[in-house]
């Protein structure tokens, strides 16, 4: 069996090791547009402000791909692909064949419609490990940057410039940073310990104009008015699934690749995993994109045993992000903004002043659907498993706020349901689990 896979992160190394605990006899065979091996794409501010080395990028064994016999093509480009012919084919003008193909080709930046806009000059993404090649290339010449978004993306990007002592200001929309994946107070929490090491947040404001002086930007136009003086813009408004080589393909996309729980597409023998695709939520069922680090190994893994001839089944993405800033952890996980919160049972805790915030979840039966972690999230493995399970937490309510709540809040049966069936899944953990990135 020869099998192919467009994408070479999370996704591509769940699916590489399911089809090896099936298939040792068959061919695998790796296509990626990046230059590197699989790398911790969170790693890339670190890599930026120069607390890690490229040597402490990868995120696999260096034997992983001679292990698992994996043919790697590097700096190669899928520009193609026809069912028909069951034939990939790439930008250089060759092609391949396949007898199974998964497509785990991540998410593309999204550049929004700003005034000002342009290919020239220093205006950056901040999704891969060459993008913060660019931007330290450029570093000793960068004075004062403006990053457009406050998600998890722009927040470490902002991380990366001020580690390298550079005057940075995030600018974003909506009432407050990582708007989509925390509440309020845990993203207030968040805003006030990057001020407190001296990066500027303005939120409910955006950028509508890039203002240049010849070919050098000298700074940004607000919606509100304000101009802020830079020479260096930033756009982390967000990722989207880079499903745009399968135009003509025949392959149903909408937001994303569209599969079933085998992982499998509307095209015989072709799968997708990752943040390309557009799987199942866990709780609603609803096909939507997810660009959870976890979760696109997880999809690699179900779809690596489809390919591979094995049974297994997607059980539904899981909402899940965790970022560190500045020796502060953050998680949020499942539903934490809920539209119609007196529908639930909400319980909370504050602590300002030491960066500390936790909030629960749950629903009128006392299941856990959601949680904001901040500060202290060593045990959040625990809360993940207690919503994957859909386990009562009403006996022990009272003990979720603890700083110190784990196992020994948990009866022998509930422990047993969490720990005593694990799925196998066994991902490298990187700084923090949501992530946006290419193949």
């Amino acid at each position: 069996m020869n099998h192919v896979i467009v994408g070479n992160s999370a996704a591509a190394a769940g699916a590489i090791r399911a089809i090896r605990s099936i298939d040792n006899e068959g061919t695998i065979t790796v296509v990626s547009r990046e230059k590197q091996t699989a790398y911790g794409r969170p790693l890339i501010s670190y890599l930026l402000g120069g607390l890690i080395t490229e040597k402490g990028m990868p995120y696999l064994p260096d034997n992983f791909y001679d292990e698992h016999r994996v043919n790697l093509l590097l700096s190669t480009e899928v520009n193609r692909v026809d069912p028909s012919e069951k034939r990939i084919f790439f930008t250089n003008g060759d092609s391949m064949p396949y007898d199974r193909l998964l497509l785990a080709t991540g998410g593309d930046p999204f550049i929004p419609p700003i005034e000002g806009m342009s290919d020239k000059g220093r205006i950056y993404t901040f999704t891969t490990w060459d993008d913060a090649a660019r931007l330290k290339a450029v570093s000793a010449d960068i004075s004062r940057a403006v990053v457009i978004g406050g998600g998890l993306i722009g927040l470490k990007a902002a991380e990366g410039l001020n580690l390298l002592d550079k005057s940075v200001t995030v600018v974003e929309l909506a009432d407050r940073v990582l708007s989509s994946a925390f509440d309020r107070p845990a993203g207030k929490i968040v805003a006030r310990k990057m001020r407190a090491n001296g990066i500027d947040v303005i939120t409910e404001d955006t950028v509508v104009k890039i203002e240049w002086e010849g070919s050098t930007i000298s700074g940004v136009t607000l919606k509100s008015g304000d101009f802020i003086p830079c020479d260096t813009v930033i756009v982390a408004i967000g990722v989207r699934p880079a499903a745009g080589f399968l135009k003509g393909s025949g392959i149903e996309v909408n937001r994303g690749i569209v599969v079933n729980e085998q992982m499998q597409t509307s095209a015989p023998d072709i799968y997708a995993a990752g943040d390309v695709t557009e799987a199942a939520d866990f709780f609603t069922n609803q096909k939507n994109p997810m660009p959870i680090w976890p979760d696109a190994y997880i999809q690699g893994d179900v779809a690596g045993t489809s390919m591979a001839g094995g049974q297994k089944v997607y059980e539904g993405g899981l909402a899940m992000n965790s970022i560190e800033f500045f020796k502060v952890s953050t998680i949020s996980m499942g539903i934490t903004n809920p539209k119609d919160p007196d529908s639930y049972d909400i319980l909370t805790y504050q602590d300002t002043e030491n960066y500390q915030y936790r909030k629960i979840v749950l629903d009128k039966e006392g299941h856990l659907l959601g949680a904001v972690l901040v500060g202290t999230v060593d045990r959040a493995g625990i809360f993940s498993g207690l919503i994957r399970n859909r386990v009562n937490v009403t006996p022990f309510k009272d003990s979720l706020l603890l700083p110190d709540f784990g196992f020994i809040h948990l009866s022998q049966k509930i422990r047993r349901q969490l720990f005593g069936q694990q799925r196998g899944y066994s991902w490298p953990q990187p700084a923090f689990a949501s992530h946006g990135g290419g193949h």
